[in-house]
């Protein structure tokens, strides 16, 4: 293997691994919003336009899920548009949160281990433009 494209493969490998951890936890806690999500407290809504999760669970794993996912396949894909899919994903991934704690607040230590995959989502893609991909 030529050593100038072994630290472009392990970006790309990083990158496209964590975009499919992020999806796959969406898909999880969208599905769980959906069902109804009888652990967590509905006071934690208080103030918000939702009464229950299913709305939030439905963006989580539509929006969240899937814009991580296919920009998953693209990063593996070697795609054109992998760069700018990553990216935005990134951004979805920071507004949720965002817009997360501003509704309930800091509940969770995933919170902010999502948004340092997030962050380091937005930084990867950069990475790999230095290689001409």
């Amino acid at each position: 293997m030529n050593n100038n494209k072994r630290p472009e493969k392990i970006i790309r490998y990083s990158l496209g691994i964590l975009l499919l951890l992020v999806a796959a936890n969406a898909f999880a806690g969208g599905y769980y919003g959906l069902s109804g999500a009888r652990a967590v407290p509905t006071e934690w809504l208080k103030g918000s336009p939702f009464r229950n999760y299913f709305i939030p669970g439905l963006f989580l794993f539509i929006v969240v899920g899937g814009s991580a996912f296919i920009a998953a396949i693209l990063v593996f894909k070697r795609h054109r548009m992998a760069h700018k899919a990553a990216f935005i994903s990134g951004i979805i991934i920071l507004l949720w949160l965002a817009v997360q704690v501003a509704i309930i607040g800091y509940v969770s230590w995933m919170q902010p281990v999502t948004a340092t995959l997030a962050i380091i989502i937005l930084l990867l893609p950069w990475q790999l433009s230095k290689y001409g991909n």
